[in-house]
C-alpha cells in the first residue's frame, strides 16, 4: 500500500455516492429538494421531537401519576412536576403541574423510555415557533395532553403493543379481585 491510500478509498466512495445520487430516483435515495411548506416528506413512525402527555378517552384519565421518574432521567432537566393533594392533603396519582420548557428540551426521548406508565411520548409535531421568546414555548398540563388515538396516529405499532399489553395487564388484575381468598392450611 502506498501512502494516502485511505484517503483515495474515502473519495472513491463520496465519488460513487455523488453520480449515484443524479441517478437515483428520490425515493432510492438521489437527489432531490422538497418544497416544504406545499409538499412534506413523510415522517418515520419513530420520528420523535417535544413530548407529550397520553390520555385514555378523556382528559381526566390522564396516564401521568406524577412519579416524577422523566423528570429525574431529564438529562437538562425541563420537566418540572407537583403532585395534586385531594382536600385531606392526601397524594393523588395525578399531576397538579406538569410542565416543560421546549426551550431546553433537547428532544432526546430518555423520558419516553423512562415513564413506567406509558404516559409521555415524543410528538411528531414540530412547527411551534412562536412570536414570544420564552413564553410560547414552555408548555403546560394541558398544552401537553394528546388523546391515545392521535397517538395511534402517529405510532400505530407502538401504541397497538402497549394497549394490548395494558389490557393484559388489567386482565390479570381483574382475575386477581376475582380469586376467592385460599382459606389458611391447618398443620398438624
Amino acid at each position: 500500500m502506498f501512502y494516502g491510500s485511505g484517503v483515495l478509498r474515502g473519495m472513491l466512495v463520496t465519488l460513487k455516492n455523488m453520480i449515484q445520487s443524479y441517478f437515483c430516483k428520490p425515493e432510492d435515495g438521489g437527489l432531490f429538494t422538497s418544497q416544504y411548506p406545499e409538499k412534506r416528506l413523510p415522517e418515520k413512525e419513530r420520528f420523535r421531537n417535544f413530548p407529550f402527555l397520553i390520555y385514555d378517552k378523556e382528559p381526566e384519565n390522564l396516564r401521568c401519576v406524577a412519579c416524577d421518574i422523566c423528570a429525574k432521567e431529564c438529562p437538562p432537566k425541563c420537566i418540572y412536576i407537583i403532585r395534586d393533594f385531594d382536600t385531606d392533603g392526601k397524594p393523588l396519582k395525578k399531576p397538579k403541574i406538569f410542565d416543560i420548557d421546549l426551550t431546553v428540551c433537547m428532544n432526546c426521548g430518555i423520558c419516553e423510555e423512562a415513564c413506567p406508565f406509558d404516559a409521555i411520548y415524543m410528538d411528531h409535531e414540530f412547527e411551534i415557533s412562536g412570536r414570544e421568546r420564552q413564553g410560547s414555548l414552555l408548555y403546560h398540563k394541558d398544552d401537553l395532553l394528546k388523546s391515545n388515538e392521535h397517538f395511534h396516529k402517529i405510532r400505530p405499532t407502538d401504541a397497538a403493543a402497549i394497549d394490548t399489553r395494558r389490557q393484559e395487564d388489567e386482565a390479570k388484575k381483574q382475575a386477581v379481585k376475582k380469586e376467592p381468598p385460599k382459606p389458611p392450611s391447618t398443620a398438624s
